[in-house]
């Protein structure tokens, strides 16, 4: 049933995007309707497979790598619908629905297993780390989507073509607005996981140098994103090229290193 929850999820998950895609095809309005039905059906079955999974496992379901990326996919899915429901439109799903379903498949083909199994307020400690970073991590790459629309709009507000992507992306400030705002909320959701893992480490000792090393680099990436918009006015152009480049160099560095570590099996 796991399996079967997480293809139904993935499924829906490219539905969306490929609902989203069909006013660039051709000349019909947006099927906001359409991709949030998708989406939450999606979350849906993606949030029951995670269920069962917590149920299957226990307190340690999150630990292993497969567990944590598939809730990385529904966190980001989770954060794509709140924005696409409140924008009332569908650009934003043609590039983190993908993203969410590629996590997932990636979740799958990585096997479902915990590679710990804590127990009370140890168990609780390691959860929230996980859950507040990976929640980081979902703004941080709504955020990186936004700014690469809004790179993508602009170019195209410059150039004088008026086509698809003029008509059917948001504004240039709404795309602005949700890239501040994201890499805000991605900021501080990174800061306070990262701060329960430091201590869940020095409590238990278990430093895994990988996973600390790649969580600092995204958290340095983010905040420099973040506290630039707020405290040096970052401006919309240059805050849409920090977060696109920044979080495809954390995907990067977190290739790097899960390959580098596959066989030890020491990074989540």
């Amino acid at each position: 049933m796991i399996v079967i929850a997480h293809f139904i999820a993935i499924s829906c998950y490219i539905a969306a995007a490929a609902l989203a895609a069909l006013p660039f095809a051709r000349r019909v309005s947006a099927p906001v309707n359409g991709v949030i039905a998708a989406l939450v059906t999606g979350l849906a079955a993606h949030g029951f497979a995670l269920f069962a999974f917590a149920r299957e496992s226990g307190s340690g379901s999150l630990t292993g790598l497969g567990p944590a990326l598939s809730f990385a996919g529904f966190v980001l899915a989770i954060a794509l619908l709140l924005v696409e429901s409140f924008a009332h439109e569908v650009s934003l799903t043609l590039f983190a629905a993908p993203l969410a379903a590629l996590v997932t498949i990636a979740a799958n083909l990585s096997g479902f297993r915990p590679l710990l199994d804590p127990q009370g307020t140890r168990a609780v400690w390691l959860v929230m780390h996980i859950v507040l970073s990976f929640a980081g991590m979902a703004a941080y790459a709504t955020a990186a989507a936004a700014g690469t629309m809004y790179l993508i709009a602009r170019r195209e507000l410059k150039s004088a073509r008026f086509g698809a992507i003029f008509r059917f992306f948001p504004p240039l400030d709404t795309l602005d607005r949700v890239n501040h705002y994201a890499s805000i909320i991605g900021f501080l959701g990174l800061t306070t996981g990262l701060a329960l893992a430091g201590a869940y480490s020095i409590a238990y000792r278990t430093l895994v140098l990988p996973q600390i090393v790649w969580g600092l680099g995204a958290w340095v990436c983010i905040g420099a994103l973040a506290l630039g918009r707020i405290l040096h006015g970052l401006q919309a152009r240059r805050a849409a090229i920090v977060s696109t480049v920044t979080f495809a160099s954390v995907v990067a560095l977190y290739v790097v290193f899960r390959a580098a570590s596959l066989d030890r099996g020491q990074f989540l």
